[in-house]
């Protein structure tokens, strides 16, 4: 099950960089956006240089040769996810707007005044704001599961709102800071009997596990190809074709149209119905590139390299005095190392190892309930993927022993 890491870091142009003379990136900000290996890079530019045009509509050789490419990687991101169709992928700017879709589309046709979503404390502010909106413009009720000590969910707290019939219940998969690997199919099983929809943010866990929607059973996952190795700017909405086919559309205008008037339209079936104007081919493109890539190399092995770094990282972490580590045991949670140094700012953590090359991220992460929750305004948060290695870990080890070293 072992990963040929040294190989696979070849694949990556940008980890050869120097950040500065003799100084070579150390990137361990994945969670934020992966880096792109060069198989993708290569997709595009060959899309740009030789296929060039826009899609669906033309019947010169450029235009089908595009529209090939963009639904042909269509057909790979259903397959990734073990879609039922290709027809229930709907291509996406990006998880956000994935989950906005939902809301103003299924939510907005479905949804009144007293109607309960259950949403959790650990959510990224993209699976909160838009049920925010919601809430001032239409009155919906919002509960949240709570966040245990160790960054687990509660699960007795869900069954219990549960009893109150919400009508959809909006979870991550994985958290973007503390790593915690929700139980998805049980909350969505549990969902279901209460009666309610489910949408699960899948940012962070189809980059790092397999995940099966048909297995699931999810009525609605959202995700990104940015953070999986794809370009960014493209992402997918997967969903029950019964919910997609019920829903409005969501934005008008080219493509989405299967007849216009000037009084009236029809739209048009899916997936098209949800994606109007000139698309992302080339990103498209790329989203099948890396899907393809992550493939050759196998999900599960990519899970257990990441398990074993990541189990790596918090032992060594653990092992500094002042540091503090948030989420769960590594048994628990995907590659995500959030932690806070006593009497260090988190952001100046990040700028001492940016000076070595150690890239980190530093702040909320778009989480700042969940901070709230845990009485610090922000974190320092390492995280992992197929590329790192526990040279790297030590690397940000030492690092945080300088930073030590200079608040002294």
């Amino acid at each position: 099950m072992n990963l040929n890491v040294a190989e696979i870091r070849k694949d990556f142009p940008i980890l050869e960089r120097e950040i500065r003379s003799g100084v070579v990136l150390t990137y361990l900000d994945s969670t934020a956006t992966s880096q792109k290996p060069i198989a993708v890079i290569d997709s595009m530019n060959e899309y740009y240089r030789h296929s060039n045009a826009n899609i669906h509509r033309g019947v010169h050789a450029l235009a089908e040769e595009a529209t090939a490419m963009y639904e042909g990687a269509r057909e790979k991101i259903a397959q990734f996810i073990n879609a039922g169709s290709a027809r229930q992928v709907i291509y996406t700017r990006n998880t956000t707007e994935s989950i906005n879709l939902v809301a103003y589309s299924w939510a907005r046709a479905t949804l009144k005044s007293g109607d309960l979503v259950i949403l959790t404390e650990m959510e990224h502010h993209s699976n909160l704001v838009p049920w925010h909106m919601l809430h001032a413009e239409r009155g919906i009720e919002l509960e949240f599961i709570p966040v245990t000590d160790n960054g687990l969910l509660d699960l007795e707290a869900y069954r219990m709102l549960l009893a109150k019939s919400p009508k959809l219940v909006s979870f991550t998969h994985m958290s973007n800071v503390l790593g915690t690997v929700n139980p998805a199919a049980e909350m969505i099983k549990l969902a279901h009997s209460a009666g309610a929809i489910v949408l699960v943010d899948g940012a962070q866990s189809v980059p790092h596990l397999k995940v099966d929607v048909q297995t699931l059973d999810a009525d609605f996952y959202a995700f990104s190809a940015h953070k999986m190795c794809g370009p960014t700017g493209i992402g997918a909405l997967y969903g029950r074709t019964s919910l997609l086919e019920s829903m409005p559309p969501f934005l008008g205008g080219g493509d989405m149209i299967k007849e216009v008037k000037l009084r009236s339209f029809r739209p048009n079936s899916l997936p098209h119905k949800f994606e109007a104007g000139t698309p992302a081919i080339a990103e498209a493109v790329g989203f099948g590139a890396a899907v393809d890539y992550l493939s050759k190399i196998g999900m599960e092995k990519i899970a257990a390299h990441e398990h074993e770094i990541t189990e790596y990282a918090l032992e060594r972490l653990e092992e500094i005095p002042g540091v503090k580590l948030f989420g769960p045991s590594a048994d628990k949670k995907g590659g995500v190392a959030a932690f806070t140094l006593e009497g260090v700012h988190p952001h100046d953590v990040a700028q001492i190892l940016d000076q070595d090359g150690i890239a980190v991220r530093a702040g909320h992460h778009c989480a700042q309930p969940l901070h709230e929750k845990f009485g610090i305004p922000a974190t320092s948060r390492a995280s992992f993927y197929l590329y790192n290695t526990k040279e790297e870990v030590d690397l940000l080890v030492n690092g945080i022993y300088k930073v030590k070293e200079m608040f002294k």
